[in-house]
Order: structure tokens, then sequence, then C-alpha cells
């Protein structure tokens, strides 16, 4: 705590003991300054800060007197947000960063950018030369990034209608719009088991049940899913394709096809996150591409390939059910960022992005070859997935206790990401790993911490 926030918390607690009455007037600055030891100025950042709280008021001239008010204390939060709310320690982490080696971050290093011309791209905000509109902007998003997105989608054998394509801030941002839209509290949902946390979190806190499906290298495993399909009926399964957060894994195309056959059997509707498209070919599979895309809503991002600052993404489907998603962004947020879409489709028009991809898959096929050969070196083989992409799953050996295994991590300043946290139930008994960033897989700190954890 600062000196500020000792001085704040000091006369709050003199005014709401009595010590100050309403009315009185309270130390000048520059005596309350030597009161405490500090700066005049730092004596009157305290000061201003309690008049924000409404508990003290400025008279110019006067002073600063007590007005009697006092903080009225905030309702506790709700078991649903506190419960999504812990969900999403990992992504705290990830915005507010307090360990120095991170591999198990979500992200690519900052550095993975630089000595490219994007970042240069970027700095010169070339977009902000194009003319500035100062309305809200459509709803759907702007219409030459969305006309790109329908021919990128195209090669990959995923067909889209010109009004079957919506912008929005990020894929989580699509997450929300969809739970929003189709589903209730009560309502019985898939995932993959590991899978995507934060959207475990959305999903809690829309009140809906999530039943877990494992995840295996190749996709969801269709036995467990079948299994499962005898005991619930699931409105949706949300799932990734390519690319997958945590494993690192893909989609077979007899997964594939064995998936949507259940779906059509079973009449579920699917939820598919492609994050990370732009980094994989083209070829691989996709459920859109089945010809089934009354049943499939495609989700993707710029958010994980360009910048997590640039929030962009999308969301693709039928034109009855993106009208819908559309109307409900239009009610919650309005519009996405012309200004943030007009840089993306600048760097793509300038052939940026296609460099900037070029150059990331290079880095990512380095830093999954090192982190396996840093890993096998202790004695833990990691599953190498067919593309590469940003993440690996590493197993630790049978009894670790994650929760030990973190704290001890966390005291080496190391940010890990324990398998528990990527499971709908967060589950700390089950088979223990984490998720690896292949950039930072191979650092020698992180891989010093291992040996010594595997050595005890």
């Amino acid at each position: 705590m600062g000196r500020v926030d000792e001085i704040v918390t000091q006369i709050a607690g003199q005014i709401a003991s009595g010590q100050f009455l309403a009315g009185q007037k309270l130390p000048s600055v520059r005596i309350g300054a030597a009161q405490y030891g500090v700066s005049k100025n730092t004596m009157a950042e305290a000061y201003d800060r309690l008049v924000a709280r409404g508990m003290l008021l400025s008279r110019q001239g006067s002073g600063y007197y007590v007005t009697g008010h006092l903080p009225v204390a905030p309702p506790p939060p709700r078991p649903d947000v506190t419960e999504a709310s812990g969900i999403v320690s990992l992504l705290r982490e990830q915005l507010e960063q307090h360990y120095e080696t991170r591999p198990g971050d979500g992200r690519p290093p900052a550095s993975w950018t630089e000595g490219s011309k994007l970042r240069r791209f970027m700095a010169r905000g070339r977009s902000a030369a194009a003319d500035v509109q100062y309305g809200y902007g459509s709803s759907w998003g702007l219409a030459a990034l969305r006309g790109w997105l329908r021919l990128s989608m195209a090669e990959r054998s995923i067909p889209v209608e010109a009004d079957g394509v919506m912008l929005t801030s990020g894929i989580n941002h699509g997450f929300d719009l969809i739970i929003r839209h189709m589903l209730e509290p009560g309502d019985t949902v898939f995932v993959d088991s590991p899978g995507y946390y934060p959207l475990f979190a959305k999903l809690r806190l829309a009140k809906v049940t999530m039943v877990p499906i494992r995840r295996l290298m190749d996709g969801p495993d269709l036995e467990d899913l079948a299994a499962k399909l005898a005991i619930w009926r699931p409105k949706m399964f949300f799932t990734q394709s390519q690319g997958h957060n945590p494993t690192g894994g893909g989609l077979s195309p007899a997964v594939a096809f064995g998936l949507m056959k259940l779906a059509d059997a079973h009449d579920f509707r699917i939820v598919e996150d492609d994050a990370f498209a732009d980094l994989h070919p083209t070829s691989l599979p996709r459920l859109a591409a089945l010809g089934q895309q009354r049943r499939v809503l495609y989700v993707g991002s710029f958010s994980k390939t360009l910048s997590a600052s640039l929030r962009c993404g999308y969301v693709a489907g039928t034109p009855e059910i993106i009208r819908g998603l559309v109307d409900l962004k239009m009610i919650t947020t309005v519009a996405t960022s012309a200004h943030v879409e007009r840089l993306v489709i600048d760097l793509i028009d300038s052939g940026q992005y296609l460099k900037h991809l070029r150059r990331l898959r290079v880095r990512m096929e380095e830093g999954t070859k090192t982190t396996i050969r840093a890993f096998a070196e202790l004695g833990i083989e990691l599953a190498a997935p067919k593309v590469p992409g940003f993440y690996l799953w590493a197993p630790l050996p049978e009894g670790t206790d994650e929760r030990a295994f973190c704290r001890a991590a966390a005291e080496a300043n190391i940010f890990v990401a324990p398998a528990a946290e990527f499971r709908p139930d967060r589950d700390h008994s089950s088979a223990p790993g984490m998720r690896v960033n292949v950039a930072y897989g191979a650092d020698p700190r992180f891989q010093a911490f291992l040996r010594q954890q595997l050595q005890r």
C-alpha cells in the first residue's frame, strides 16, 4: 500500500469513528503534509481521493471539510459471479502479469512481432489517415472486413452468405452473444475437457449446465460423447477444431465426420472455435465445412494472431441466427470499433498481415520443437501436434499435487497453467498436468524449476 492509500485509509477511519465530525475543517495541506511526513502533493492527492469518495468537500481558498457522508458498502457479490470470476484466475494473471517467467501464458510474447514491419505499420496508425466516421458504424461491422472474411472462409470450404457473418470484439464477445441469445438457465451444453476456461466462466454465469467431453489429440472422444448423449440432451456442444487450447491438438477427418453424425442424430448445435484459423492450413478439417452450416456456428478472431489489444473477431452461421446476434449486439454494445476493424483490413490489404503470419508460423514451429526437446531431456514426453500451434499439454508425474506445484512455481516467480483450470469442475484430483506456451517452454528458469520439482 502506498503512502497516499495509507493516509486515505487513516483519515477515512477517523471520520467513520467520529474523530472528525460533519462540517469540521481538516488541517491544511501544508500542515497535513508535515504531520504525515509527506510532500504537499501527496497530501493533496489524499484529500482529493476523499473528496472523490464523498467524505470531504473542497472549498476553494478555504480548505477541506468533512461532509458527514460515509461511503456505502458495496453489496456482496452474487454467488454465481464469484464462482465465475474464480474460474478466470488464469486470465487475470495474463492481464495483470505479476510473474517474470510465463510458460502458462495464453499469448505469444511481444518479441514474436519484433523485427517485422507489423509493429511499425501499426505504430504509424495508417488507418487513422482514412476517412474517420464519427457515427457508431454498423452493428454488423465493417463491410470490407466482412467481405474478406467470406473469401477467407471459402478457402476453408465454408460457404457463408453475405448476411451470414458479423464482427465482434474477439471470440469471447462472440461466445457471450451466442450464450445470451440461444441458451437459457438450466440448459445443458457439452464442452471440451480439458477446454477453454473463459468459456466455462461464461456458461456458469449464465447458469447453464456443463457436461465435459474428454478431449483427445485428434478431437473430442466420440465414445465419451456417445455415452454422455445416452444420458443428456445437450442444446449445444462448444468445441475447438484446430490448435486446441490447451492441448495443442487438432481435429481429424474421421472425428469431424463422426461428431457431425452424432449432432444430426441427437439434434444439437455446434459452436466451433477456430481462433487460430489464419495460422493453420486451409485444408485442415473444419466442422463448418461439412455442409452443415445450419448446425454449426463458426467463431474466429484476429486478437490471437495480431494483438490482444486489437479486439476483433467474428461469428458466421445462418443469416437467421446472425441477424439475431447482430440485434443483441446492437442492444448491448451498439457496435464494435470501426477504427480497429479498419486497421485490420488495412493490414490485410497492405500484405503486412500475411507476412506477419508467415513469421509467426516459423516461431511456432521452432518453439514447439525446442519445448518438446527440453521436456524430453527431463523425461517428460509431450504429444507433438500434427500442425504446430501456441500450446502443448504436459503431463506431470502421477501423484503430483497441482496446488503445491503452483505455489512452488509462484514462489519461483513462474506463472503456470495447471490442468485443473481447464476442466469445467476444476478437479485437482484428476491426472495432473499443465498447458505450456511453446514460446516459454524451454526457458532455462522454467526448466530448472521443473528439474528441481521432479527430483523431489
